[in-house]
């Protein structure tokens, strides 16, 4: 047993509502400067919607992520070294500009400098990358809010597993729905940027298991931004590197939570530690599609477990991560309480942000004209259903219907309990049978409860203290030497003389 620790995340998306703070706070800290213009290292997609880049969902066209050949997995865009050696001048699955946006200013001078006139002057368009005029065709978050397009909407990869009947159902305008979907790099277990990267340029930190790009190393092959299925590593295209979310790690070590955590205005943003096995990944990321979830889940250890302790300090875990362990909000979503679920676990990277599906969109039912949210008719089929359960299993469980039905119920059951005891009209009668059929206590519902809604900043964010002991990219201060990248080092720490 190979035990580490690795930093983690939920988002709870039934609290989401799209505000875009998140994403403001990464861009004035990360990506405000010169070729970093198009990147959003932290975005909020609509869903039903095509993303940002434009269907990054689709891995036929990009290429990302592992797949399965046989017993073992292999990364989609480069499946061997020679691949990857013809692929590093031509990479025809590589994302463009396009696929992003093209980043764009205003020719403000138009305004002062326009002759006197009967017309008001306009500034026009110009392109951050050429400096020439442009018409702009797309931006980020283009598809905000636009939850029925048929241009934005309707294009959605998730939604070709749905029949033409779930998805003309679906489209209806009284039961029009859309969700917020918040996205940053989801620092895997078994990333495929690590394993794509020519140069040996990325790596995860030993004492976090946080994703890194070693700036000095990063020769701008971009095999990471087409190994990626998240597209959540990005070209700088002013300074030939590679660079992604650094999980504001200079935060992390001086115990703050990194800076789209800490401004989110709706608080869905949980992080901690969780220790794992790292001698099952190749397992788990190998397995059969309909175990994927499962054996995810299965790989995070119980950090309370004797043995488990014992085996973790002498992998070298510190006593102090072992109590944020014990503390961690996200072992209660992903393991005791496994109402949070990894995005597009087929994918398998296992990633280490977990969301917790959207309540909401499917309480409501449409019986006569008018809507019906009591639990007899929340189970109803299709033509009732505003949000089809199939389209959330394919954004959250690899196809798995009764995984998104489990976790429902028991975000359902939580509402229907805490009805009762604080406003006391349900009978007894369905608010029993709504907490036998989710599996829960009343002391677990009140738990999830404390957890979504009252918890403090100290029990969203569990943060494990760092060890300048231990890890020599910490005997430095990161902010000492800040260069183009934002904070980072110009040259490795190394130990010794």
């Amino acid at each position: 047993m190979d035990i580490r620790s690795q930093i983690s995340m939920v988002f709870h998306l039934d609290k989401c509502i799209g505000c875009h703070t998140c994403s403001v706070a990464c861009k004035n800290i990360w990506t405000d400067r010169k070729g970093a213009e198009y990147m959003w290292w932290n975005n909020v997609e609509t869903k039903p919607g095509t993303g940002y880049p434009t269907r990054w969902e689709d891995q036929e066209v990009y290429k990302g992520g592992w797949e399965k050949v046989g017993d073992e997995i292999r990364p989609k865009s480069n499946k061997n070294k020679v691949i990857t050696l013809k692929n590093i001048t031509y990479n025809p699955d590589m994302p463009v500009m396009d696929d992003y946006y093209e980043p764009w200013t205003y020719k403000y001078s138009d305004l002062f400098d326009a002759p006197e006139g009967n017309d008001q002057p306009t500034a026009r368009t110009i392109s951050l990358v050429t400096g020439n005029p442009i018409d702009v065709k797309a931006g980020p978050n283009w598809d905000d809010d636009l939850g029925g397009t048929k241009d934005y909407a309707r294009k959605d990869v998730n939604l070709e597993k749905l029949s033409p009947e779930e998805q003309e159902a679906m489209f209806q305008l009284e039961r029009l729905t859309f969700m917020y979907l918040p996205r940053i790099c989801n620092h895997c277990l078994n990333p495929t940027c690590v394993a794509s990267c020519p140069s040996g340029a990325l790596y995860k930190r030993g004492e976090d298991g946080i994703v890194l790009i070693n700036q000095e190393r990063c020769r701008g092959w971009r095999m990471c931004v087409t190994a990626c299925p998240y597209k959540k590593t990005y070209y700088n295209w002013s300074t030939g590197k590679s660079e992604k979310c650094v999980l504001c790690y200079p935060r992390l070590e001086a115990g703050m939570a990194p800076a789209c955590f800490h401004t989110c205005v709706g608080r869905i943003r949980y992080l901690g530690v969780m220790l794992y096995d790292a001698e099952k990944i190749e397992s788990t990321a190998s397995c059969d599609e309909q175990d994927l979830v499962n054996k995810h889940f299965d790989i995070y250890l119980d950090p309370f477990d004797p043995d488990v302790i014992k085996r973790a300090k002498e992998c070298g875990i510190a006593d102090s991560t072992i109590d944020a362990a014990q503390k961690s909000p996200i072992y209660k979503f992903v393991k005791q309480w496994r109402i949070a679920l990894p995005l597009h676990p087929e994918f398998r990277t296992l990633p280490n942000l977990f969301y917790v599906p959207p309540l909401l969109p499917t309480m409501g039912k449409v019986t006569e004209g008018l809507y019906n949210t009591s639990t007899k008719s929340f189970w109803g089929g299709i033509e009732n259903s505003r949000l089809p359960l199939e389209y959330l299993a394919s954004l959250f469980s690899a196809g798995n219907v009764k995984q998104i039905e489990t976790v429902l119920k028991k975000m359902m059951a939580v509402k229907i309990h805490r009805r009762r005891v604080t406003v006391g009209d349900l009978p007894e009668q369905e608010v029993t049978k709504a907490m036998q059929e989710a599996e829960m206590s009343e002391e677990m519902a009140d738990a999830i409860f404390r957890l979504t809604t009252l918890a403090l900043n100290e029990e969203r964010f569990v943060i494990p203290a760092a060890h300048r002991e231990e890890a020599s990219e910490l005997l430095e201060a990161t902010d000492d030497r800040k260069g183009n990248v934002g904070f980072g080092f110009r040259e490795k720490p190394v130990r010794g003389l």
